[in-house]
């Protein structure tokens, strides 16, 4: 759905956030190389401080989040020859519904969903499942962190610890979708590293909250990264004068604790749309910068449309919500503007009638009502 209403009300993602003038000037003045042959001096600036925010012995630029999570499972399969991987990924993660076409397309990954826990993590008893049933390919298992369709719930590094010991066991390798990794750090209070170190590779987006205008980064052992690069020329991704991007990205990663007022609005918001009449707000344990709600007798698609109307922009997803993500161009303003656009559409829907929404049930990957799988990436 396309949207031309102000910019403060557009809700759909933290990817709708622009580059600032200081970034803007950080480009103008970026000191470039040619990052295909390894000499860009701003891109090589920005893998070490990544690498270091994470903990990781090295870093590899992707033009895309959804790039680096490509690269994550083919390279943890190892050298060319081996055969493509498995991936288990929980069913409501963006590398699951979102991503599995170009996994299967370009990278022959057998994608497998697993049912996950309300807060986003896999369930052990399910993944343990799949896990034994091995078939001589490499595995690679994936947690999202912030997990998008549990509204963006942060998960604490004890929880990631436990699937990392269960995945190892079983001689797998854990990938760590951390696209909003930064949210789930500032919500819960602790550095970067602390979340990523139970994984073996990490996927990094500094164009979502952190407000760069492109870029994603994939991180692990400098072995692993070098795989990752190679592949990455394969699949068209090298960049030559790169750090025309890289050097926004640096400002982005001082803004870090800047996110915590993107949780405040978030949980306003939250609070807010609590209120109207026959909404249901989904409250997860550990909120970041993202709120879904549902209205009775109203598919997702429909509310998002009468939002619209309202100029409000939201993202309607498959389980029957419509996603608000809270970010740098937001104020309270613009919050409470969107709290009464909800009600205006709740006053115009019939209460006893019933809910229309698009559930799937716990485990299953959602589908479109088309019959379609989904396709397109909405970060």
């Amino acid at each position: 759905m396309a949207w031309t209403g102000p910019a403060h009300l557009d809700f759909r993602s933290d990817t709708r956030t622009l580059p600032d003038a200081r970034m803007r000037r950080a480009m103008a003045r970026a000191d470039v190389g040619d990052d295909v042959y390894g000499d860009d001096p701003t891109v090589a600036e920005l893998e070490e401080r990544v690498a270091d925010l994470l903990g990781t012995e090295a870093a590899l630029l992707t033009p895309t989040g959804t790039m680096a999570n490509l690269l994550a499972p083919l390279a943890a399969a190892g050298p060319p020859g081996v055969p493509a991987p498995r991936l288990i990924a929980g069913a409501g993660t963006h590398m699951a519904f979102l991503e599995s076409d170009g996994l299967r397309r370009f990278g022959g990954v057998d994608l497998l969903p697993v049912a996950q826990r309300p807060d986003g993590l896999p369930d052990p008893d399910a993944l343990a499942g799949l896990l034994g049933t091995g078939t001589g390919r490499p595995t690679v298992v994936c947690v999202e962190n912030t997990s998008m369709m549990s509204s963006g719930n942060a998960l604490d590094a004890e929880a990631v610890r436990t699937v990392a010991g269960l995945v190892h066991r079983h001689g797998a390798h854990l990938h760590l979708d951390g696209a909003r990794l930064a949210n789930a750090a500032v919500a819960l209070g602790v550095p970067p590293a602390e979340l990523a170190g139970p994984a073996d590779s990490v996927a990094f987006c500094v164009s979502k909250g952190l407000g760069a205008p492109a870029g994603g980064l994939l991180c692990g052992s400098r072995e692993y990264v070098a795989r990752a690069r190679e592949l990455r020329g394969w699949l068209g991704g090298g960049m030559h004068q790169a750090g025309v991007l890289a050097a926004p990205a640096l400002v982005a990663l001082e803004r870090l604790p800047d996110l915590a007022a993107d949780h405040e609005r978030a949980a306003a918001l939250a609070s807010g749309l609590a209120s109207v009449p026959g909404a249901e707000v989904m409250r997860p344990p550990r909120p970041t910068n993202m709120v879904m709600a549902r209205l009775a007798g109203l598919s997702a698609k429909a509310c998002a449309e009468r939002l619209a109307r309202h100029g409000v922009g939201v993202l309607a997803l498959p389980n029957g919500h419509v996603r608000f993500v809270t970010h740098r161009a937001h104020d309270m303003i613009g919050v409470r503007a969107a709290v009464r656009a909800l009600a205006a559409v709740a006053a115009g829907v019939p209460q006893d009638r019933a809910t229309a929404g698009e559930d799937h049930p716990r485990g299953e990957a959602p589908r479109r009502t088309d019959g379609g799988s989904l396709t397109s990436s909405p970060a």
